[in-house]
């Protein structure tokens, strides 16, 4: 396993849809657990392939709670074949657009297909954070940031802000 580079916005791999998987073998088995300890390390609750640089349908996501144990979820060609009329506003973050935070409108619920790194088919019905982060990452996969879901107003105020930060960490590392 290894902790992989994020991939910052802006960045064209992050605005591009991502393409199928299919089949898991153990090459998309070893991306998931780095996908893994990339989103732990970082810290994060999701990730995304595209976040690592990888155009492909793959996405890990851990939404328990600080003292629960860890329920990571490996997905492969994951889509949401559900979702709730019922809609909310939460704060979302990114870890491609870090320490920057906005509102995002969301399905309340959300019904989620795909395949696990065994190859089996998979369903789950999550509401809440965990329907949220399901919604994020799978709009990474096309092409879609949690900015693209705000006003272009709130938008660009938060990728200039992003540009600052990026700036004053190429300070800080040089």
């Amino acid at each position: 396993m290894a902790i992989r580079e994020i991939l910052i916005a802006p960045n064209p791999i992050l605005k591009r849809p991502a393409d199928p998987v299919g089949a898991a073998g153990e090459d998309v088995r070893a991306i998931l657990e780095d996908m893994l300890e990339t989103m732990y390390a970082a810290p994060g609750i999701g990730l995304a392939a595209p976040q690592i640089g990888l155009s492909k349908r793959l996405v890990v996501i851990d939404a328990s709670g600080k003292d629960d144990p860890p329920d990571p979820m490996r997905m492969i060609d994951p889509e949401i074949v559900w979702a709730s009329e019922e809609m909310h506003t939460l704060e979302e973050g990114c870890l491609s657009l870090p320490e920057q935070w906005g509102e995002v409108t969301r399905h309340v619920a959300v019904k989620a297909a795909w395949t696990d790194e065994h190859g089996r088919p998979r369903e789950r019905q999550a509401e809440g954070l965990l329907a949220a982060c399901i919604q994020h990452e799978i709009d990474h996969l096309n092409g879609i940031l949690f900015v693209d879901h705000m006003s272009v107003l709130k938008r660009n105020i938060i990728l200039r802000k992003l540009a600052k930060w990026k700036k004053s960490k190429a300070k800080e590392d040089a």
